[in-house]
């Protein structure tokens, strides 16, 4: 994934543009980025956050940059915000979002008479350079990110900042959010609102799927209205939105606890603690707990000072053992016990099943999971946050090609799987049961988790459940 913030005030910029970039830091680990512009013209820091938090490497950049305009991102991947240079003029641009047709993007700027893109140390271009070269086709920024829009397939929420101010585009489906923010002498933009919070800004506006503004100190002006069509991204609330966020006017740990409430009405097991496996899947639990009466405990504790989020690191070599060390057993409050596990998702299965296996070793008697959204059949082909090289490494996807007989399976077929009321579905949950070790096994239901998040499902990107587009 990745994440961006900006701010445009009447007085240096620098404090809130560090810390709202800061609050970004659970959606990417590996590069981190700011550019302000004042009296000394555009000042940019760009750093390896790998191994270290981002207000550790840009600390001193607070005090060095000056400038009332500042924009700054969290990548997981490409070196950003960039400057760049053009008929335009100059501008820094940070972008969040996937493009799926890259090398016809890199031939329409090349046959519209770009010459090079820096090639980054795995081969590819970076692409953030390749959406600034394609808004510098047109003859302004504005123009130049409608056709940004009309081109990329795939998804992207751009950030173009000049001298007047910064320019805001929120993908044409509004699959990720941008959002502004107010206080009494700036204006910021961001993916996150928690990100704000803290700052002194209070919600003035959630841009629509493909709305493009210009964002000013104290006000901003609408360049493109929003498409009616919106198909934003429910992983947000069940996944990699912060708890504090809220998009579209519902917060992420009220949709969690709602979901996790529904997933206990339809839930008969008698269990002696219910627990959620940190951070996601903490807000479930509480809701289920809270729902059934039962006991709600931490048997187990993630150590957050040096471990990321396990999705983050690229390799899966690495998230498996992430995964493995970051949970530590309390295990005073697992032996002899029945426990109710609510984890976020099962994608591969690999970390969950690890996590079982643990609590069996620590004594536990029963460990019944229930992940708090349907089985995951399709990789997601408009995010980066599924890291999935190919489909077939979902659970689900395996389970289901075993079950056939066959790899080829289409997709009318896994749809079968994907219905809760269906035996085939059924068939599939006991597999995956048996597989990892559980000693029941229940995923959220599509339609119950659609109603914990409030938006109207035509609203909402579940592709990766249901395969609708």
């Amino acid at each position: 994934m990745g994440g961006f913030f900006g701010v445009n005030s009447k007085k240096k910029c620098v404090g809130d543009l560090f810390f709202g970039v800061d609050y970004h830091s659970h959606l990417g680990p590996r590069r981190g980025g700011m550019i302000v512009y004042g009296e000394e013209g555009f000042q940019r820091s760009i750093h390896n956050i790998e191994n270290s938090l981002f207000r550790s490497k840009f600390e001193k950049e607070i005090d060095r940059f000056t400038g009332n305009i500042g924009i700054g991102s969290i990548s997981d991947y490409e070196p950003q915000p960039l400057l760049m240079q053009s008929h335009l003029g100059s501008f820094a641009i940070a972008t969040v979002g996937r493009v799926k047709n890259i090398p016809e993007l890199k031939q329409l700027c090349f046959n519209s008479g770009t010459t090079h893109f820096s090639e980054m140390q795995s081969g590819e271009i970076n692409i953030t350079e390749l959406i600034a070269a394609l808004i510098s086709q047109k003859n302004s920024i504005a123009e130049g990110l409608i056709h940004v829009q009309n081109v990329v397939k795939g998804s992207m929420n751009v950030l173009v900042m000049t001298k007047d101010g910064i320019y805001c585009m929120r993908d044409k489906l509004g699959r990720m959010p941008v959002i502004l923010g107010k206080k009494e002498d700036a204006m910021c933009v961001t993916f996150e609102t928690s990100a704000y919070m803290n700052l002194g800004y209070v919600h003035e506006k959630d841009l629509g799927p493909g709305e493009i503004v210009l964002l000013k100190s104290d006000s901003y002006s609408v360049l493109k209205e929003p498409n009616e069509e919106m198909k934003i991204c429910s992983f947000l609330w069940v996944y990699y939105g912060y708890p504090t966020s809220t998009y579209e006017g519902v917060n992420v740990e009220v949709a969690r606890n709602k979901c996790g409430r529904l997933m206990a009405k339809r839930d008969s097991v008698d269990v002696d603690i219910v627990a959620g496996v940190p951070d996601s899947g903490i807000a479930h639990a509480i809701g289920y707990a809270n729902e059934t009466k039962r006991t709600y405990g931490r048997p187990f504790i993630k150590y957050t000072p040096t471990y990321a989020r396990s999705f983050t690191p690229q390799s899966q070599t690495e998230r498996v053992f992430i995964a493995g060390k970051k949970l530590i057993p309390v295990q005073e409050l697992i032996k002899d016990q029945r426990l109710l596990l609510i984890d976020d998702s099962i994608v591969r299965g690999t970390q969950l099943g690890e996590t079982t296996q643990f609590l069996y070793d620590s004594g536990a008697k029963e460990v019944h999971v229930r992940p708090a959204c349907p089985p995951i059949m399709f990789g997601c082909k408009y995010l980066n946050f599924s890291r999935s090289s190919s489909e077939m490494q979902l659970i689900s996807r395996k389970v289901i090609c075993d079950l056939e007989g066959t790899d080829d399976i289409s997709s009318d077929i896994i749809k079968e799987y994907a219905n809760p009321d269906s035996e085939k579905y059924k068939k599939m949950v006991e597999e995956i049961r048996k597989r990892l070790n559980f000693t029941s096994l229940d995923f959220a239901r599509l339609d119950d988790m659609v109603e914990s998040i409030g938006l109207e499902k035509c609203k909402l990107c579940t592709y990766c459940w249901d395969g609708e587009e």
